[in-house]
């Protein structure tokens, strides 16, 4: 029974992540570029998918072997929002990456790979409306820092 109000949870939280609505809504293709502003300079990530139904939401990077080093996934929100991500029956660690509706990094958490109940659940520390999910330890790799500012274009396949 604790089993199943637990995963009963889970559940509300991944619903959660749709935050009653697609993200961005009319938007073409299922690709994102991404431009990061950190100390060291400008960095583009033109790698990224995007999770646009509350399915792909999620589903996430589940049952991935590997990405390509500057690839991962986004999440985008028509408004901001406290939903939490997990990592169950991921197979690689990630690290995630939240933003603000003016673009300024808030977070940066590394997650690790879960397959078994319960997983834990990450959080932003503030309402966010995007996330960046990549290989962990790929926004340190890059420079990528919280207080850095961000801006993002959806593409068409």
């Amino acid at each position: 029974m604790r089993r199943m109000a637990l995963v009963g949870l889970v559940v509300l939280a991944l619903a959660a992540c749709a935050n009653g609505g697609e993200p961005i809504h009319g938007a073409a293709g299922n690709r994102i570029l991404v431009r990061i502003r950190t100390a060291g300079g400008t960095i583009e990530l033109q790698d990224l998918q995007v999770a646009r139904t509350s399915e792909a939401q999620a589903h996430g990077l589940m049952g991935r072997t590997s990405l390509p080093p500057d690839g991962g996934m986004a999440f985008v929100f028509d408004q901001e929002t406290t939903a939490a991500f997990w990592m169950k029956d991921t197979l690689i660690p990630l690290s995630i990456l939240f933003w603000q509706g003016d673009g300024r990094i808030i977070d940066i958490l590394d997650m690790r790979p879960c397959r078994e109940d319960p997983c834990p659940v990450y959080r932003a520390s503030a309402p966010y409306v995007g996330a960046i999910e990549m290989s962990r330890g790929a926004f340190e790799r890059l420079g990528v820092e919280v207080g850095d500012t961000l801006e993002y274009r959806l593409l068409s396949e």
